[in-house]
């Protein structure tokens, strides 16, 4: 069963898809070659998946690190499994503790929920994996121990992020060394991170959550004005929580179920379905502008009621992916301007992302994430493991369902994705990782890949929009002219953006599986790149 319909590169990265029957798509070259060097060892597309996940946090750290956390969707061969590898609010982390804060910070360990990245490792190697966990471990141990070559995408964020958070205890001593971020080409290494993965390997795990790991990382929150204590780390879990899904067309779209943000994407899909997307030309702005329309209702419902799928007062499946819902909020999209959406009424009453997929059939979509770049800026003395800033997440806001709690998951943006076709065989791997934007990246990708039939590669290429409220869009610097002025005559207020396209509309990788081998595409916005045989 084939998907692709159009071949062309018609987008200014000329990039071409690459084709195989093993494949591993990624951020970072290094990564995606680690996870290539597992299959052509015998392992299989998890075994990879996690090779390229712990090598990212060594040479892309300005979007994940060993203080990250994960979610993943593995398609088996048989069946199709959603794991939750994120963290909760420490036992400490009450409404009065920040409203005597002022509010929940970004930065410091104020910001940062119990890490889960490195139990979602675990789990997947156990349940899925090959090789030996500490086999897997090996290339991200060794370019932290020996070093590597800065990428330049990454070296620009890098200089960001110490502007930013140079000042949070461990960060200099870590990521700068030498007093300033590390240039484009310079060599970097971290034994105090090779280590860490020695020993979470060793353990697997155990160390991180209930050994010396745990009582550093618990030490040093004490230490610096944190709550987060070894009992926290002990009694975290990761989750195999299955999968939302939303018909699209012939395809089905899977994500994790909240607390990620996934469901935006699936309202969105849903709506442009009941609508009808596809009758207009894949970039004219007549399909921009339902796509547009469409996420802004999506991102309203995500804004109300998205949380700790625990704690939430509709259920995602049952109630915003309920086909009458999505139909009656399918008449507020007007074809001919542009409207300012809210919330609707249910029922009464935010990285790095990689996919791998083997010979075998087995495909994996998996992301993790310090959230906002380097995160919370903490970094624990002497192990390299940089900490996100997930606690930000939360709202301080009374009675809404993401109102900071103990033990509490924050809303996520964090999601991997993945596309069924009707008879239930699998068809697409796919993310695109970069805050907000997330949710918004994967419609553009199922648009034009599942819908429109284009090549995973230029959909990877293609101008991108993003919904910043109201009915303002930005799009960036490639996007047609002509289509910007007919997107403004419908009411949109559009910003072009300059600058690079990572920092504002993220980083898409995607795998195409199309009968016995696969098709896939690696962002231009970033370093990375697709890689097969």
């Amino acid at each position: 069963m084939t998907t692709v319909k159009d071949w062309a590169q018609p987008y200014a990265s000329q990039r071409s898809p690459v084709l195989g029957r093993n494949v591993v798509s990624t951020s970072q070259p290094l990564a995606a070659q680690a996870g290539l060097r597992m299959l052509q060892a015998g392992g299989n597309a998890v075994d990879a998946a996690l090779a390229a996940a712990m090598t990212l946090t060594v040479v892309e750290p300005t979007g994940c690190g060993i203080g990250s956390d994960a979610f993943a969707i593995v398609w088996d061969g048989q069946e199709l499994h959603g794991l939750n590898a994120s963290g909760r609010a420490p036992a400490g982390w009450t409404p009065e503790y920040f409203d005597k804060l002022g509010g929940i910070p970004e930065k410091g360990w104020n910001a940062v929920t119990v890490p889960g990245v490195v139990s979602g490792w675990v789990e997947l190697s156990k349940r899925f994996g090959k090789l030996p966990f500490a086999q897997v471990a090996q290339p991200a141990i060794d370019y932290a121990r020996h070093g590597f070559a800065v990428s330049p995408t990454i070296a620009k964020l890098w200089a960001l992020g110490f502007a930013k958070l140079g000042d949070q205890p461990g960060f200099k001593e870590c990521f700068a060394p030498e007093g300033q971020a590390p240039q484009a080409g310079s060599w970097f290494q971290s034994e105090a991170h090779a280590r860490t993965l020695e020993e979470i390997a060793e353990t697997l795990g155990e160390s991180y959550y209930r050994g010396a790991l745990a009582q550093k990382m618990a030490a040093h929150s004490q230490a610096n004005g944190g709550v987060m204590t070894t009992e926290d780390l002990a009694a975290h879990r990761c989750d195999w929580v299955g999968t939302v899904a939303q018909p699209f067309g012939d395809s089905v779209v899977h994500e994790i179920p909240p607390n990620g943000q996934g469901i935006a994407a699936l309202i969105a899909l849903g709506l442009l379905d009941a609508i009808g997307i596809g009758d207009q030309p894949l970039d004219s702005a007549e399909t921009v502008h339902l796509q547009i329309e469409a996420m802004k209702l999506a991102l309203a419902d995500l804004a109300e009621y998205n949380a700790d799928i625990d704690h939430m007062r509709v259920q995602p499946q049952q109630d915003l992916l309920n086909p009458a819902y999505l139909t009656e909020r399918a008449k507020l999209i007007d074809r001919s301007k542009a409207k300012v959406a809210s919330y609707g009424a249910p029922k009464p009453g935010g990285t790095v992302y990689l996919t791998a997929c083997d010979e075998s059939g087995m495909m994996v979509s998996f992301i993790q994430s310090n959230y906002m770049g380097f995160g919370s800026g903490v970094v624990v003395p002497g192990t390299g493991i940089s900490l996100q800033n997930r606690g930000a997440g939360f709202t301080t806001e009374a009675g809404h369902a993401n109102q900071v709690a103990p033990g509490k998951r924050p809303s996520h943006t964090i999601i991997p994705a993945f596309a069924m076709h009707a008879d239930g065989s699998p068809q697409m791997a796919f993310g695109v990782m970069g805050g907000p934007m997330q949710s918004q990246g994967h419609v553009q990708m199922a648009v034009r890949v599942l819908r429109y039939g284009q090549n995973p590669q230029a959909a990877a290429d293609a101008p991108r929009w993003r919904v910043t409220g109201g009915n303002q869009v930005s799009v960036e610097l490639g996007f047609d002219p002509q289509v910007i002025a007919a997107l403004r005559a419908l009411g949109h207020e559009v910003t072009i953006e300059e600058g690079h396209g990572v920092f504002a509309f993220g980083g898409a990788q995607l795998i195409l599986r199309e009968g016995g081998h696969y098709v896939a595409g690696s962002d231009p916005r970033k370093d990375g790149q697709a890689v097969a045989y």
